[in-house]
Order: structure tokens, then sequence, then C-alpha cells
């Protein structure tokens, strides 16, 4: 027992140390990262966005952040799989805790991601955020422009998000029409996966479609996005809902006939060539799981945006 562990998130030393904590006890943070406020010296730092106020359908994504936490202490000291090493032995990452909301005063939300996000940005951290519905990408992306200028967007969703919006509007399905409108994506470096939706404007995005997704294979697929990035700075965002509701019924806007984790996964494990500077896994509402079936394939994706930000840092893609 002297070199178990118990709670690393508040007794590591350091944050590059492995936890060793049993995976049905412990303080659960991400992946048993240290919690704290200080992003100081972290190469990447996880945060949670508990907002689902912008859902059009069943909220409860506010939830996600927690739910993802605590299904992601399967994975906390052995090897990560499938990059066959431990991600933390070198990468210092941090579990922030949560962005800081008003939830009665909506109007405000925006620009409070934007602006703790920034400060976190500032750190010269990768950002990895747990959502939360899909609007909280508008204000992390206005962030992350800020510092790279506008970015590639690679997004794995059900549904384009592209619909009309007003200034102002709180909504979920317009983000990325709003993003495009401002010059925060460019449209042409930028693609969609697994779309099962029609929206009146698809923003001169390419897309890949539900069905072709179950025709193709994983390394087609990466290959597809790579080939549309171009070695552009992107931005990752993964919905939950991507998934097929067998896969992920635990989300506010499920729609059936769309890819298996396994599917999914296998696709990001192929995207080390890709220059990923922010990413987020959205759309998780534990409400409506079962058995963590959402919670753990959310967990799961994060975990593939750390590897592939650890590949992106030591060449080792």
């Amino acid at each position: 027992m002297a070199s178990k562990s118990i709670d690393h998130a508040f007794t590591a030393t350091t944050l590059t140390s492995a936890a060793s904590d049993p995976t049905f006890a412990g303080a659960l943070s991400f992946m048993r990262r240290r919690f704290t406020k200080d992003p100081t010296g972290a190469d990447a730092v996880v945060w949670g966005i508990p907002f689902d106020a912008a859902t059009s359908n069943r909220p409860g994504a506010r939830f996600g952040p927690q739910a993802i936490r605590r299904a992601s202490a399967i994975f906390d000291n052995d090897p990560q799989y499938p990059f066959g090493r431990d991600l933390f032995a070198e990468m210092a990452v941090i579990d922030y805790g949560d962005c800081l909301l008003d939830y009665g005063n909506h109007a405000a939300t925006p620009a409070a991601i934007e602006r703790q996000a920034n400060t976190l940005l500032d750190s010269g951290a990768f950002l990895l955020t747990l959502g939360g519905d899909h609007f909280i990408t508008w204000p992390l992306l206005k962030a992350h422009v800020a510092r790279h200028g506008p970015l590639a967007m690679v997004q794995f969703d059900a549904h384009q998000d592209t619909w009309t919006d007003e200034a102002g509007r709180i909504d979920h399905g317009s983000f990325v029409g709003r993003a495009v409108c401002d010059g925060l994506i460019d449209a042409s470096r930028s693609i969609q996966v697994g779309i099962r939706t029609h929206a009146p404007e698809d923003c001169s995005i390419e897309m890949i479609y539900g069905h072709e997704v179950e025709e193709m294979t994983a390394t087609e697929i990466a290959a597809r996005i790579l080939a549309r990035t171009a070695g552009a700075a992107s931005y990752l965002t993964v919905d939950i809902d991507c998934l097929d509701p067998a896969f992920a019924p635990g989300t506010g806007t499920p729609v059936a006939g769309g890819p298996s984790s396994a599917k999914i996964l296998s696709v990001l494990q192929r995207l080390g060539g890709l220059d990923v500077r922010g990413a987020d896994v959205v759309e998780v509402a534990p409400a409506y799981d079962h058995a963590d079936i959402t919670a753990i394939a959310g967990a799961t994706v994060a975990m593939y945006m750390l590897g592939l930000h650890s590949g992106r840092r030591t060449g080792t893609r």
C-alpha cells in the first residue's frame, strides 16, 4: 500500500504523476488530474462548462462535465489505449474545475465563457472543454481565434448547426453559421462528419453524411478530414449525438442512423496530423443515459483529444 495513493486530484505532488486510486473511489477530477485554479506549468487544461439553456429539445447537458469526469476514472492509471503510453508521464494536465456562470442571467453567459477561456489560454496551455450544450463552442471559438486567428473546424455531429440566427440569441443550432459569418472559422478548410439532418444553409462547409460514414473506413474518413483542413490550425468539436443513440442515448437531440463509438474513435486515432489548437466534447446529458454509456463515450473522446495533443507535442503520432 505504500506506493498507492487516494484522492490523487488533491494529493498529487506533481502535475505529471500517475494516479493509483481505485477506479471506484477517490476524488473524481478528469482522469484524476490535480484540481487547481492555477494553470501555471500546465501543458493542457481540462475544464467544464455546465450550461444547457440553449438546447432545442431535451435539457440536461449541464450535468455533462460531472458525468464525464466520473466515467473518466477508468482511464486514470494504466497506459492509455490506443496510445500505448502514460499520457501524463511528460504532459502536465490539470482539471481547472468548471466555468463560473450565473444560471439566472443567460445573456451574460457568452461573455463569461469567453472571458474565462481567455484567461486559461493566456497561460499558454491547450484547452479541452467538457460541455454543456453545443452553444458553448461559439464563445470558445472567439477565445481561440483571438489567440490563433481564424481556424479550420472539424465537427463530429448529427446536426449542421448552421440555422440562421439573430444577434444576441443563445441557440445550440446556429453557432456554426454565426461563426462562419463572423470569420471565426474558415469554411473552405472545415468539415462536418456524421450529419443526419438537413439545414437551409451549409455555409460551404464540406459534409460527410451519416450514411457515407457507414460506407467508408475510418482511414478514408480521416484522410478526408486531413485533406480538407490541409495543415491549417484547427478546432476540434465532438457533439456526442454524432454517435447513434445505441451508443449515446444520453443526449438532448438523438438521431438514429449514426456511427458506433468504435468507428468515430478509430477516426480520431488517425488524426495525428491535424493541427488541433483547442477541443471540446459536448451534449452529454446523463439523465437519459443508461449504465453511463454516453458518459463513457464522452470521456473516451476527451481522452483521445488529450492523446492527440500529447502526440503533437512529442511528435509521436
